[in-house]
C-alpha cells in the first residue's frame, strides 16, 4: 500500500513493537507528529519538557524493560539537545533508536534555518547513524537501526529524516519485527581455557558488569556461583545482576566499592570478569588490579578485551551464551576455608566522626526505602553522592531495577529515566534518589511527571552543595571548597512541589523517615510524589578509592573535626 514517509515511520514503529515513543515537537517533524495524531489509538507519546528529559526517558524505559527505546526531535537544537542523552546511552550499552527531522534535501548544506550536520555531530556516539535520501529506503533504514541497536554490544542508533521524505509517498509492505544479528559460535578453545582456570583455583572471585543484565543471564550467573562456590561482586552498572541478599554477594567493587569486595579482589587467585569494561572507577592502579589473580575476562566485545586489564583467558560471545556454555561443563567445586574467609568475614563499617548526632542521614533514608518496598521498587539516580548512597544501601534483588548513568556520569539524567521507567513499567514502584544539584539541573521534567500522571517519586537528598565535588574538595583540594556551595537555602521545595501540583513532603529528622516514606508510597499509587530529605552537607561516600591508587585500602574513615 501507498503511505507517506511519516505513516510508514510510525508503521515501523509499530512493526518494531513499539508502543511508547518520547520526543518534542517542531517544524522539521510536524509531518511525524500529524501521523502520531492519527494512530494515538495504537501508539503513546510522551512529550516531555525538554529533548534531553525525552532521551533520559526513552533510555530508562530501554534499561528497565529490556527493549528499545524510541526518541524523537525536531532539526537543528531539538536534534542536538538529544546528544548529552544519546551520548549517555553510548556508553552504557543501552539500545536507544532516535529519529530527528532535518530540513528538506534542497535545503540541506545551506546553513537553512534551524539546520545541524546532526549525523556529523554524534557518530562518536552512537553505533550506527542514517540520513535517509530517499523515501524508498525509508522502511528498511528504520528495521535496520532497530536490529543494530538490539544486537550484539547494544547502544543507540539514530536516523535523520529530511521533512520531504516525511512528505513523499512510497510502496510500504508490513514485516516481521527484526531480530538482532546472530552471534558467532563460541570458541571451544577459549571455553576450555577458561574451564582449565576455574577447576584449578581455590580462591575464585566473580565480578559482573552491566552486560549480564543486558544478556538476562543473571540465573547462568547464580548457577555458575554455586559451582564455583565462589563470591559474587558488580560494578555500578551490575546491580541487580546478582541477588544482593543473597550470601554470596559481597557488595559493589571499586571507587565507592565495600572493603569486603576490595579485600577479595587482593586474595583471590582467580577473578572472572563477566560482561564488563573493567573501567578505572573500578580498577584505580591497573597495573596492581587483581595482581594475585588469573583473570579471565567474558565480554560480547572483544575490543574490550586486554584494553584495561590483561587477562590470562578471554571468551567473547554473548554472556548468557557462554555461561550457559560454562555452567555444562563445570564440576562442583567447594571452597569452605576461602568461602568462610570472604563470605563470613567482619571487615568493619566505614566509620565519619562527627556526624554521630546528626538529625537524619541519607544511609538511613535509603535502608528503609529498601526495607518498605522489599527492595522491589524500580531506583533511578542522578549522579553524585545521591548514586553511591543509592548503590550501597539499597539492596537490588532483581535485574533492571537500578537505572543510573555509569559510564558518561550524567547530571539530570534520573528524573526523565524514572518517568521511561514508570511508563515502561506501570505496576512497578519507581523512586528517583536525586541530590539537590542533579536534581537542579532537569527538574522541569516534574511537569512531565504531572501532566501525564507519571506517578514516580522524586526523592531529593538536599545539602545545598554538589556533594561529591565538595568531598573531592575536602580530600585533596585543602577543603577549597570553589563553586560547590549553592547557597540555595532560599528554595523551598514544598512550595515548588505545589507549583507542579505535586505533593511534597519533608524529612528532617529520623523520627520522619518512615511515616513519611510510608505515606509517599501510597500517595505515589495514583499521582507523582516529591520528598525532600535535608541533611548535612559534610556527610561523605565511604569507602572510598582516591582516584588512580590502587584498590587495596580504601579510605574508610573521615574525620570532620579534623
Amino acid at each position: 500500500m501507498k503511505l507517506s514517509g511519516s505513516d510508514i515511520i510510525v508503521e515501523c514503529l509499530l512493526e518494531q513493537g513499539a508502543d511508547t515513543v518520547f520526543g518534542y515537537p517542531g517544524g522539521a517533524v510536524l509531518n511525524i507528529y500529524d501521523s502520531l495524531y492519527k494512530y494515538s489509538d495504537r501508539i503513546r507519546h510522551v512529550i516531555t519538557s525538554h529533548e534531553q528529559g525525552a532521551c533520559h526517558a526513552a533510555d530508562g524505559y530501554a534499561r528497565s524493560t529490556g527493549r528499545t527505546g524510541v526518541v524523537i526531535a525536531t532539526s537543528g537544537p531539538g536534534a542536538t539537545n538529544l546528544i548529552t542523552g544519546i551520548a549517555t546511552a553510548y556508553m552504557d550499552s543501552v539500545p536507544l533508536v532516535a529519529i530527528t527531522g532535518n530540513v528538506s534535501r534542497n535545503l540541506l548544506g545551506l546553513d537553512s534555518f534551524q539546520e545541524v550536520d546532526i549525523t556529523g555531530i554524534t557518530m562518536p556516539v552512537t553505533k550506527h547513524n542514517f540520513i535517509v535520501k530517499d523515501v524508498e529506503d525509508l522502511a528498511d533504514t528504520l528495521r535496520l537501526a532497530f536490529r543494530i541497536a538490539s544486537s550484539g554490544r547494544k547502544g543507540p542508533v539514530l536516523v535523520d529524516i529530511p521533512k520531504d521524505i516525511t512528505a513523499a509517498v512510497a510502496e510500504y509492505e508490513k514485516q516481521p519485527a527484526v531480530v538482532p544479528f546472530p552471534e558467532p559460535e563460541l570458541n571451544e578453545k577459549e571455553l576450555e581455557k577458561a574451564l582449565k582456570l576455574i577447576e584449578e583455583s581455590e580462591r575464585p572471585y566473580i565480578y559482573t558488569g552491566g552486560g549480564v543484565i543486558s544478556s538476562n543471564a543473571s540465573a547462568e550467573l547464580k548457577r555458575l556461583a554455586e559451582l564455583c562456590d565462589a563470591p559474587v561482586s558488580s560494578s555500578l552498572m551490575g546491580q541487580g545482576a546478582y541477588d544482593e541478599t543473597d550470601r554470596r554477594y559481597i557488595g559493589m567493587l571499586g571507587m565507592h566499592g565495600t572493603v569486603k569486595a576490595a579485600y577479595a579482589l587482593n586474595h583471590c587467585d582467580l577473578l572472572i570478569g563477566i560482561g564488563t569494561r573493567f573501567s578505572d572507577r573500578v580498577t584505580g592502579d591497573t597495573s596492581v588490579f587483581g595482581k594475585n589473580a588469573k583473570i579471565i575476562h567474558i565480554d560480547i566485545d572483544p575490543a574490550e578485551f586486554n584494553k584495561n586489564i590483561d587477562a590470562y583467558a578471554t571468551v567473547s560471545g554473548d554472556v548468557k551464551a557462554v555461561l550457559s556454555a560454562l555452567c555444562e561443563k563445570v564440576q562442583q567445586k567447594h571452597n569452605p576455608e576461602w568461602c568462610a574467609e570472604i563470605l563470613d568475614g567482619d571487615f568493619g563499617e566505614p566509620q565519619q566522626v562527627g556526624t554521630q548526632e546528626l538529625p537524619v542521614t541519607p544511609q538511613a533514608v535509603i535502608r528503609k526505602l529498601d526495607e518498605l518496598t522489599n527492595g522491589e521498587a524500580i531506583i533511578s539516580t542522578e549522579v553524585g553522592q545521591n548514586q553511591m548512597w543509592a548503590a550501597q544501601y539499597y539492596d537490588y534483588k532483581r535485574p533492571r531495577s537500578f537505572v543510573s548513568s555509569g559510564g558518561l556520569g550524567t547530571m539530570g539524567f534520573g528524573l526523565g529515566a524514572s518517568i521511561g521507567a514508570k511508563v515502561g513499567n506501570p505496576d512497578k514502584t519507581v523512586v528517583n534518589i536525586a541530590g539537590d544539584g542533579s536534581f537542579a539541573m532537569n527538574l522541569n521534567e516534574l511537569i512531565t511527571a504531572a501532566t501525564h500522571g507519571i506517578n514516580i517519586i522524586q526523592l531529593v537528598i538536599n545539602n545545598h552543595v554538589l556533594g561529591m565535588v565538595r568531598q573531592w574538595q575536602r580530600l585533596f583540594y585543602n577543603k577549597h571548597f570553589s563553586q560547590t556551595t549553592l547557597d540555595a537555602r532560599y528554595i523551598d521545595y514544598v512550595k515548588l512541589g505545589e507549583a507542579f501540583n505535586i505533593r511534597t513532603f519533608v524529612i528532617e529528622k529520623n523520627e520522619d523517615i518512615e511515616p513519611v516514606l510510608k505515606q509517599a508510597l501510597e500517595i505515589s499509587e495514583s499521582a507523582p510524589v516529591m520528598v525532600e530529605v535535608r541533611i548535612d552537607r559534610d556527610i561523605n561516600v565511604l569507602p572510598m578509592i582516591p582516584a588512580g591508587q590502587p584498590v587495596v585500602d580504601p579510605i574508610t574513615t573521615i574525620d570532620l573535626e579534623d
